[in-house]
């Protein structure tokens, strides 16, 4: 979950480097580091505890000169946020840097090894027993970085992207990844490589990226094309696809943080995501997916759905949209725990990734096992050319642009939209939905970004509501139907980054435990909008009531009856329940995103988590 970046070519490598962690800090915050080959063999390597910002303050007054340069943005796995523990780790002879994404499983049987061979080390890090690894191979068997580099993976258990420097060799960077992801950005006539963990860093320099496979190690020469073998030597074409990225979505553009803004952006971007995909007008649903896998699709005897976190509360309400839409059963599980309890899988299986980076390393791997038992891959993904993109037989994009901010915003809605799509088009496909209630439902979806917008104007409403839960130590999230999936994102929005506990719960579950929770301290938050369960969970609310719970509850526009026993209700215009959750959700990321300011956290940069979870 670090961020890497680096460069080669001609322009001076630091100030590419430094923007580039900038882009990246929403993958790590722990510390940063910058390895910088400034000729006549000489290495220069500044590293600081903390944010990008405080590197930059150590490096201001020294030697920041060189065209070629490797950097990174940590987020601990071995060892703790330190300066020593930052990375680049530096070869025992000082002639090595490395940067490193990933966790070396096997590390502590190579330190073992490597100590007995006279090295010693000064981090608690997995990622400096590579480097020493690396500078052994170089020293026992004479062998040429890209040699020794090859040789040291291939003793390597776990998942890894590197990037090494040797400043005796300073016109070279050698990359390699596996199960941690790495992209080469391609220069004009390969005079400058630039180098980083996903496209956002680099793409201003270039839309020209490769994205590396597992088992792939490239050399970067300026003014050579680039060279990519297998761990195997086997040569490799680089694939080389063209990347193109709005830079302005990169900034805040006015607003006080990335979190806020991608919250406002959801009209745009699901507008974004149902661009050629629903017709409104000819009301209709164009899927390429369904076109071109249209018979395994419709055949299947089961939708196995992998995610984990936000991707994984938007499964459930995808499950309840494909079920009754298409009569065909749908499981959804944690990626986390799929793969190791030994699940059936058949070959008549569909297994859907849903995964904002494509990169989630639970999610990739559950993937990769339905690959391996023949079920049909389909990925739902933001980030093209991400390793669950590539891994996929087919499947869609969700279009809603980087997200920055490490709690996921538009992410769920874009996810929540195109599963929807999906499951309408399959229905319609399969004759299981009526043309009548088909086009009733392309109506409704084509409305929604202009009810977004009507959601989010009521934001004064929502900051003022958001006070009541500043300082609580607990809240309770309720939902039914459609609601409870709702319930339980809202839940982890507030846990994610104001630190306060909150559970999501079915509201009718309230009864066989969580009600012996309130009192006149605890906040309850229903999503009581209209639905065919709303006078159940109008009891649910009175419930809470009757134990004097501080009840906020989100609800349909005209909505009277909770209004008259809530504490504060926030409106939604009214629409089909089944869409509900796209409107629903947005004041409850901005209860969470007022909650934190109010309490001065850092919302975008949440403690202990990163925004792309490439490790287990």
């Amino acid at each position: 979950m670090c961020g890497i970046v680096g460069y080669i070519g001609y322009r001076d490598a630091y100030p590419i480097l430094i923007k580039g962690l900038h882009r990246l800090e929403y993958r790590g915050y722990d510390s940063a580091g910058v390895a910088l080959l400034a000729g006549d063999h000489k290495m220069n390597i500044y590293k600081s505890k903390g944010k990008v910002s405080n590197l930059e303050e150590s490096a201001a007054s020294k030697d920041i000169s060189g065209h070629i340069g490797i950097a990174h943005t940590r987020w601990a796995t071995h060892g703790e946020p330190s300066t020593l523990n930052a990375h680049p780790h530096v070869s025992q002879n000082g002639r090595l840097a490395l940067v490193h994404n990933g966790i070396i499983e096997n590390y502590s049987n190579l330190k073992t090894f490597l100590e007995g061979k006279g090295f010693t080390f000064k981090s608690s890090t997995d990622t400096e027993v590579l480097v020493q690894l690396i500078q052994f191979i170089q020293d026992e068997y004479g062998k040429d970085l890209e040699g020794a580099v090859v040789s040291a993976l291939r003793r390597v258990t776990g998942a890894y992207a590197i990037a090494v420097v040797d400043k005796e060799n300073p016109d070279k960077i050698v990359v390699a990844r596996k199960s941690s992801p790495l992209v080469v950005g391609i220069g004009e006539d390969h005079k400058e490589f630039f180098l980083a963990s996903d496209a956002l860093p680099i793409v201003e320099y270039t839309k020209q990226m490769v994205y590396l496979n597992d088992g792939e190690v490239a050399l970067l020469k300026v003014g050579q094309k680039m060279e990519i073998h297998t761990l195997d030597n086997e040569d490799v074409d680089p694939k080389i696809k063209e990347v193109d990225v709005n830079l302005d979505t990169l900034e805040k553009g006015g607003y006080e943080h990335f979190m806020l803004k991608e919250i406002y952006d959801q009209p745009r971007c699901i507008s974004d995501c149902i661009r050629g995909r629903l017709l409104a007008d000819e009301k209709k649903i164009v899927l390429s997916a369904i076109n071109q896998h249209r018979d395994r699709l419709l055949r299947a005897s089961r939708f196995i759905i992998v995610a984990c976190g936000t991707s994984w509360h938007a499964g459930l309400i995808g499950k309840q949209m494909i079920e009754p839409w298409a009569k065909i059963p749908v499981d959804v599980e944690y990626a986390s725990e799929f793969r190791y309890r030994k699940p059936v899988i058949q070959p008549g299986d569909v297994v859907i990734a849903i995964s904002q980076s494509g990169e989630t390393a639970d999610t990739l791997a559950a993937f990769e096992l339905a690959k391996e038992r023949g079920a049909l891959c389909f990925g739902i993904v933001n980030v093209v050319g991400s390793s669950i993109a590539r891994a996929s037989d087919t499947g869609i994009y969700t279009h809603v642009g980087p997200e920055i901010g490490v709690a996921s915003t538009k992410a769920f809605t874009g996810q929540v939209m195109v599963l929807t799509l999906f499951a309408l088009a399959l229905g319609h496909e399969l004759g299981s939905i009526s043309q009548m209630e088909f086009e009733k439902y392309i109506t409704e979806l084509s409305l929604i970004p202009e009810k977004m917008k009507k959601v989010l104007e009521q934001d004064a409403l929502t900051k003022d509501i958001s006070r009541t839960l500043t300082y609580a130590r607990n809240a309770l999230y309720m939902g039914r139907g459609f609601n409870y999936p709702v319930a339980l994102e809202g839940a982890l929005k507030l846990k994610e980054i104001s630190y306060i506990h909150a559970e999501g719960y079915p509201a009718a579950e309230m009864k066989h435990g969580p009600i012996a929770l309130v009192d006149e301290n605890m906040p309850v938050v229903f999503v009581a909008t209209h639905h065919q369960l709303y006078k159940k969970i109008l009891s649910n609310i009175q419930e809470v009531k009757a134990r004097n719970g501080r009840i906020i509850a989100i609800v349909t526009e005209g909505e009277e009856a909770v209004k008259n026993i809530a504490e504060a209700t926030i409106e939604i215009p009214a629409t089909l329940p089944v869409v509900a959750p796209l409107l629903s959700v947005l004041p409850l990321q901005l209860i969470a995103y007022h909650v934190a300011v109010f309490k001065g956290l850092n919302v975008d940069q949440p403690r202990n988590l990163a925004k792309s979870v490439t490790v287990e």
